[in-house]
């Protein structure tokens, strides 16, 4: 790399600004370990094993600055045995890391961690038998491998979401901080930064490399502070080989629903989940559920629409009393929490946006 060869005083600014890229994290790691309240979202109770995972791999960028500080000062021989040490260990300790915390976001099912392991495994041994017998080939070989677990992984992380956010739609009325598709995105970009650093030899693009791993360990900070706990699907209970078929009364649900989330207005109630909701109006989660899938919308499309609809008529009879309030006011008065997300949800409904609709709608 370039970084020996520049000029003594950006050479010292580089090392100082390097330091602060590895204590950062260090900093991160250890408030995400020790404090116990939350900082950033008072009101959230964040997963714990997502915590863990992310102070792990915060713990795991510090070490990897300490040790490739170290091994430069000391060696800097990239043809050295120590060189090649710590870089399996750079791999295989950040990916297993990195898996577990962006799996640990998913909270539709608890997913494993123990394929990422085993699949560094491999990449273990091509390096191992490299450092043995020296042949150049496994070197491309072990690249390879590399490159194709990423690409794996991230098809892997791609599907994952799409189930993630098909079980927050069946489940959840309130979707705020609860999507993670932005921070693994940002997340997966920055490890593909992190390769292409490895190989990098520009010095501006080493020192834009680590002002983004600044914005990315605050970025997952605030996600690990601000995402809820939120409740797995409940295990269906095994049924006795003699058991009937249950056949769902399609109609009853129907007028549940309407007794008691549209007439008593549960909808307007925040984060009001499926299950609160099928114990609301007398039923169970796993026929209010199938009850939406074969009305073909999910829960939060059922929730939304009505918190419309209240919107749309309050508005109308604000507007005909000739009283005066925001659509801001109305929205939060029609259950939604955040302005933005009731104006994307407004949108999809009426196909206008609020203001649009609100300026052709006859005061």
């Amino acid at each position: 790399m370039e970084t020996l060869e520049q000029t003594p005083v950006q050479l010292i600014l580089f090392f100082v600004f390097y330091g602060v890229t590895g204590v950062v994290p260090l900093l991160a790691a250890l408030y995400l370990l020790l404090r116990r309240a939350n900082a950033i979202a008072p009101g959230v109770t964040p997963p714990v094993r997502l915590r863990r995972w992310t102070a792990a791999f915060f713990g795991v960028t510090t070490l990897a600055h300490v040790w490739w500080l170290l091994f430069y000062i000391y060696s800097g021989d990239l043809n050295s045995a120590a060189y090649l040490v710590l870089a399996m260990a750079d791999c295989v300790l950040l990916f297993i890391t990195f898996a577990g915390m962006l799996l640990a976001m998913l909270q539709d099912r608890r997913r494993k961690v123990w394929p990422a392991m085993a699949a560094v495994v491999p990449f273990v041994m091509i390096g191992v038998a490299y450092m043995v017998t020296s042949f150049s080939l496994l070197q491309q070989i072990a690249a390879g491998y590399l490159l194709l677990l990423g690409l794996v992984f991230t098809g892997h992380i791609v599907v994952a979401i799409h189930q993630y956010g098909r079980w927050l739609n069946d489940n959840y009325a309130d979707l705020e901080n609860k999507k993670v598709w932005l921070s693994l995105t940002v997340s997966l970009v920055s490890m593909l930064l992190y390769v292409i650093y490895v190989l990098a030899s520009n010095m501006v693009f080493i020192w834009l490399i680590h002002i983004l791993e600044l914005v990315l360990v605050g970025l997952l900070v605030w996600r690990v502070e601000s995402l809820p706990q939120l409740e797995l699907p409940a295990q269906p209970q095994a049924q006795q080989p003699t058991a009937a078929p249950v056949t769902i009364d399609l109609s009853h649900i129907e007028q549940l629903l309407k007794e008691h989330c549209v007439t008593e207005q549960l909808y307007l109630k925040h984060d009001l989940t499926l299950q609160q909701l099928a114990q609301a109006i007398g039923t169970n989660r796993t026929y209010l559920s199938q009850y939406f899938s074969r009305q073909s919308i999910t829960y939060n499309t059922y929730i939304n629409n009505l918190r419309i609809n209240h919107f749309i008529n309050r508005y109308l009879e604000v507007t005909t009393a000739g009283e005066s309030i925001t659509a801001q006011q109305l929205a939060s008065e029609s259950g939604y929490s955040s302005y933005s997300t009731f104006s994307t949800a407004f949108k999809q409904r009426t196909g206008l946006s609020v203001t649009v609709w609100m300026r052709n709608t006859p005061q």
